[in-house]
This record gives structure tokens, sequence and C-alpha cells, in this order.
């Protein structure tokens, strides 16, 4: 008689701008997953994305005794991540060294799925279990053509939806039959940020720093401007103002004073036309980035993946069709896969099917081979 298999209960941490999403596992079976959402005068009590640690971690405590969860009685906890210095895809074990460059940020963004990764490590110190990150927002897997600049000591790096672009896209391989790193896929991840990237047979090659200012506009990003342009702009107004409005205050903040897609579609719909042009507009950057991604795959490819929150509006889908439907067949992922990606792959490694990455502490890339600059 076989043995039963081992249970493993693992516990999903999600953190993002305004919400933790928290989900507890038993193997492949979700028991519940539930969005904690806080109130943004809540979180700008903090001056820096690091001091909503204590906050987060209570909270998610009195989450776990709502739904009579014992903390010392799961077995593995699963953070999102970012801001350490790159990493190469898939699941990594979160040890000091990780934790510390997260905190530190060594990689450049401060986005609040670091928060993933530090509050996993946390509670792993603290019950004495194991903790791991996959497929973290700084995952570098880039060519030397998506690096290069015209400015010296100025190079572009990986900033991206990784974790569920990579999810959507291993899930589109199964049900054509085949493995992800025997596709080539276009995934647009759009909801407030905004990212588009080329995979090449299990490898993202380029994509967007949705971010830091490339791209389309979002309903909070102001994406590409001209640089000419943007230094005029500049001159009247700060630094730190376009950076705030690269990541929180572009787009639809900008353009409507809201990031409210819900009510900016409402406009739409009752006839406005500059709601329609800012909308229309929007679609349209996303298909130019479609566009450009195609030829990053000289043409060759098998489908595009349409996914994230803003996928609940048919002409988004509709518009990009219109477009990009002669490159690829179209497909659409609602939502996300983020919860289910984290704990399946980490599954995985706890039975031994596949191993874990150590964090090298040091960027993925160093510099192109034989050239300097």
């Amino acid at each position: 008689m076989a043995e039963p298999k081992k249970i493993y209960r693992m516990l999903i941490i999600n953190p993002g701008s305004t919400s933790t999403k928290v989900s507890l596992f038993e193997n492949e079976t979700p028991r519940f997953e539930r969005s904690l959402f806080h109130d943004a005068p809540e979180l700008l009590r903090y001056p820096h994305v690091n001091g909503q640690i204590p906050f987060r971690y209570r909270v998610i405590l009195d989450m776990l005794k709502e739904e009579g969860v014992d903390p010392a009685d799961i077995d593995v906890f699963v953070g999102r991540g970012g801001s350490a210095h790159t990493q190469p895809g898939g699941v990594t074990t979160v040890d000091q060294r990780l934790y510390d460059d997260t905190e530190a940020a060594v990689g450049g963004s401060e986005h609040p799925a670091k928060l993933g990764v530090m509050l996993a490590w946390k509670f792993a110190q603290e019950y004495g279990r194991p903790a791991y990150t996959l497929n973290p927002t700084n995952v570098d897997e880039y060519g030397d053509y998506a690096r290069l600049t015209g400015i010296r000591g100025v190079y572009r790096v990986s900033h991206s939806h990784v974790l569920n672009q990579k999810a959507v896209a291993q899930a589109h391989a199964e049900t054509m039959k085949r493995r992800y790193e025997d596709c080539n896929f276009i995934v647009a991840h759009i909801d407030g940020g905004i990212t588009v990237s080329a995979h090449d047979h299990g490898r993202m090659v380029d994509g967007n720093m949705g971010a830091d200012g490339e791209g389309a506009f979002t309903p909070t990003r102001i994406g590409s401007v001209p640089v000419l342009a943007l230094l005029d702009y500049i001159d009247a107004h700060s630094v730190e103002e376009v950076r705030l409005m690269c990541s929180r205050a572009g787009g639809f903040v900008s353009l409507f004073g809201t990031s409210d897609s819900d009510a900016v579609h409402a406009m739409v719909d009752a006839g406005d036309r500059k709601a329609a042009l800012v909308w229309n507009t929007m679609i349209y950057q996303i298909c130019k980035m479609i566009g450009e991604m195609s030829a990053v795959l000289r043409g060759r490819v098998d489908a595009i993946l349409l996914t994230g929150g803003l996928m609940r509006f048919d002409d988004i889908t509709e518009g990009i069709r219109d477009r990009c439907g002669w490159i690829a067949p179209i497909h659409v992922y609602p939502g996300e896969m983020e919860q289910e990606a984290l704990a399946l792959s980490v599954l995985r490694v706890l039975r031994g099917h596949d191993k874990a990455l150590t964090y090298s502490g040091k960027p993925v890339w160093n510099g192109f081979e034989g050239v300097e600059f």
C-alpha cells in the first residue's frame, strides 16, 4: 500500500502598493485566500516602504488568527520579491544575504513586492521554517541588445511583472501541450502598471521598464516621453515630481486626477471625448509595444498573451486584436496567477523535483563580453 503524500502547508505572501494578498496552500489545494487592503493614509505614515514591515506582519498574524491557523503549524513561507541584485528565474531560497540586499534595495527599485521576501524571512526566523521566493520583479534574462543605450554607463535592466508573466506563459504552453521552454510568446501584463515582454524558449529576453518611465502610459505611470520634452518639464518642476509620476502619479492620475480605471472607462462609455482619447491612446501604445516584441522574436510568435486586472475591459482585447491579431493568436488571462505559481513551484522543490537557487549577492549581468566602454 502506497504511503500517503506528505502534506506541506505553505503561506503565500504577495504585497502590493495598497494591499497584501495572502493564501494558505496544502500541497496543490488552496485552503483560503484573502486580500488585505490598506488605506493609502495608513501606508503614508511610513516614509519608507521598509517601515511597513511591522504593520503588515501584524495584519497577517491577525488574519491567520481569524482563519484559525497557528503560524507554528505552517511548513514553508513563500514571498513575492524584488529590489535585490538582479537574479535568474526560478525558485530561490530566502537567506540573510537576500533579505539584507532586498531591505537595502541594492537593485535600485523600491517596489512593495520586496516586502514579500522580507515578511517571509521574518516568519521563517520566528518559527524556524524555510522561506522561498519565485521570479521576483528583478529577474534578468536579457540579451546584450536589450541592455545597451546611447549613453555610456546607462544600461537597461529588467523591472517587470515577471512572476505573473511567466506563470501565464507556462499555463498557456500547457494548453498547447507544449513546454514553455519550447515556445515563443509575447506577454502583456496590463493593470496599474503595464509591461510587455518577449519570451524566447523559456527566457524573458526583452521588455519595457514600466516603473522607470518606459512603454505605454498607464493608470499611474507616464510611460515613454521624448527626452527633451521631459527635460523642459523638469525645468519647471522637479526631479522628485517626475520620479513620482513614473510610478504613482502619472498616466490617468496626471490626466484625470484619479487612477480609478473603472471611473475613466465609465466616462468613455458615457461618450466623454477626452476619456476616449486617453483610453484608446493607452491601447494604441500597448499595441506598439507588442509590435516591438514581435520584432525581437523575428516574427516567430506562438501566441500573444494578455493578462492583468485591466483585461476585465473587453475593448482592450478588441483594440489589441484589431492591430496585432495578424502577428499571432491572442489569448486573454484576466487577473493574475501569482499565488498558484508561488505555491506550486515551491512545492516541486519541496518534493525534490526541482532545486532551489541560492542568491549570489551579485547582479546577473556584469558587462558585455570582450567589450569595454
